[in-house]
């Protein structure tokens, strides 16, 4: 069977209600088309999926429509899993494009882009034969991905900024995804790399290898805003969130895939997988904040607006907003740090709710965990020269970002 041509707007809203009233049926909280590099000795093995459009929670229609087509193309999808992923044939396409018939008449730049993307696949597939080169993927519980195609899919949720940071289950993603090697973007078997080593490296046309990793570059999937930099691609992992106004210098800088920033930021050391970084913040030349698996004991890490981490400093806790920590020192969870009286004063009140801070005597200097500290707002942590304790105190300076480079 073929799924009905709708006339109008009216009767495609009609032909959704239907599809969606079918007993069994479940909306999607993502869905989309990708393109799939597959092995090259194992055609079986998806090695990357690129996305040109990425719905989430989102275009609940178009994702009926989708799945509609399909059944009519003699694909019976299970709603009760997880996730859905099936090859997209030529039937599956002109089912879609029946159903898409009032939107197809846009000019692209007016079109929808599922729109886009379905007759972009029609006029391929007036050329070429869609071989198992397009893949659908449906996902209907953010459970732990069981195909490369949702890991791809919630990387990509993830980048361009539709779900948010350390929102989304990505248990086992790892061993989900084949290690490979990236060569311009495209990926490639190591074992047909062993294969083939000889008469490539005689012939001189071995591949320029880039890096041996599960998943590619940031900039190989998704086009930043007009105001964000990345003066070097290697620099940010695929599924890190990089908002508007961020500048990731090179050298020692490294943004994680599920870590980024929430505003404008200069990142000149390491955000580690699970780490936010505030609007208006500084990671300086060669620091490092740690992620749940370098020494936070699981606890995810963010850091507030407004806030400078020193050349090469390490920070494993929490910080609120407006705080420093000097150059060269490390601020753990157990790092033991001294607070005179008179500053304890200030944070307690700059931070209201920090009741868990006990109160000193007027010459009396307390020393607390750095965990005692974490989250709290307006704190200065520096190293005395003098006798090496590492001391907080309330910071006396504002940092704010050149809005020249931002």
């Amino acid at each position: 069977m073929a799924l009905r041509m709708t006339v109008d707007e009216a009767d495609f809203k009609a032909l959704v209600g239907e599809i969606e009233a079918q007993e069994g049926y479940k909306k999607p909280i993502a869905f989309g088309i990708a393109r799939v590099d597959r092995g090259q000795l194992n055609p079986h093995k998806i090695l990357q999926a690129t996305f040109p459009v990425v719905n989430w929670n989102e275009n609940f229609g178009s994702a009926a429509i989708l799945i509609a087509a399909l059944q009519e193309s003699g694909v019976e999808i299970d709603f009760s899993g997880s996730e859905y992923v099936c090859d997209v044939k030529k039937k599956f396409v002109k089912n879609a494009m029946n159903a898409f018939t009032p939107y197809l008449n846009k000019a692209f730049g007016d079109a929808h882009k599922n729109v886009q993307v379905i007759k972009t696949l029609d006029w391929i597939a007036q050329t070429e034969k869609l071989k198992k080169e397009y893949r659908i993927v449906f996902i209907f519980e953010d459970d732990k991905p069981l195909s490369p195609e949702s890991v791809y899919l919630k990387l990509y949720a993830l980048s361009t900024g539709k779900a948010a940071l350390r929102s989304l289950n990505l248990t086992g993603a790892f061993g989900v995804l084949e290690n490979v090697a990236w060569s311009f973007g495209q990926p490639i078997e190591l074992e047909w790399l062993r294969m083939h080593e000889v008469e490539m490296k005689l012939y001189g046309n071995y591949p320029m290898i880039e890096s041996v990793d599960k998943f590619p570059r940031y900039l190989s999937h998704v086009i930043p805003a007009d105001n964000t930099r990345v003066l070097d691609a290697s620099k940010v992992r695929m599924g890190a969130h990089l908002h508007s106004g961020t500048t990731i210098m090179p050298g020692a800088s490294y943004v994680n895939f599920n870590a980024g920033t929430t505003g404008a930021v200069m990142v000149e050391g390491r955000i580690s997988s699970s780490v936010v970084v505030g609007k208006g913040s500084d990671v300086g030349g060669g620091a490092s904040i740690l992620g749940v698996l370098s020494g936070t004991n699981g606890n995810p890490v963010s850091i507030g607006e407004n806030t400078l981490l020193g050349a090469n400093s390490v920070t494993g806790i929490p910080l609120g907003d407006a705080c420093i920590v000097d150059a060269g020192i490390a601020i753990l969870e157990g790092t033991k740090v001294g607070v005179s009286a008179k500053e304890l004063v200030k944070i307690i009140e700059a931070n209201p709710k920090a009741k868990h801070l006990k109160k000193a005597d007027k010459e009396e200097i307390v020393f607390f965990k750095g965990l005692d500290l974490s989250g709290l707002n307006g704190i200065h942590f520096r190293q005395n020269s003098v006798n090496g304790m590492i001391q907080a105190a309330r910071s006396k300076r504002e940092i704010k970002l050149n809005s020249d480079l931002h």
